[in-house]
């Protein structure tokens, strides 16, 4: 399994309410017009499951698999051209901040690796540094 990690970014709020706000995927509603719309296309979710089309990649579906209270938030791919998993991991700093990063991990030989290491490497940052601006 190769593994492909975000920076940490620090968040202004306790690891609690970061928490409570990214593990039920409903929340996504008040974010998702920052989404650019030319890469991200026909977003649907649940508080469990979370569905998209993303160019030139295709439709992508994602799901919770585990929640492991205040810490992390893992899901994996249902639908994907290739499939992955996803964890969204906190770590708290006070009472009134915490630490965030986005790890994603997927089987790949060494000729794929090389094809997506940057654009994933890309994502991931353009993920974490979207979810630093939330208001949680």
């Amino acid at each position: 399994m190769t593994k492909f990690e975000s920076n940490v970014k620090v968040i202004p709020y306790s690891q609690e309410r970061v928490y409570n706000k990214l593990s039920d995927l409903n929340n996504l509603e008040a974010f998702k017009d920052r989404l650019p719309e030319d890469k991200v296309k026909d977003l649907s979710f649940d508080s469990d499951t979370l569905s998209f089309n993303m160019s030139p990649v295709g439709q992508i579906t994602l799901k919770v698999v585990e929640r492991e209270p205040h810490k992390c938030i893992k899901m994996e791919s249902v639908n994907s051209p290739l499939p992955f998993n996803l964890w969204i991991q906190l770590v708290p700093i006070t009472e009134a901040e915490c630490k965030l990063k986005v790890t994603a991990g997927m089987e790949l030989n060494p000729f794929m690796k090389t094809m997506v290491q940057k654009p994933l490497k890309d994502g991931l940052e353009k993920m974490v540094e979207m979810l630093s601006m939330i208001h949680y």
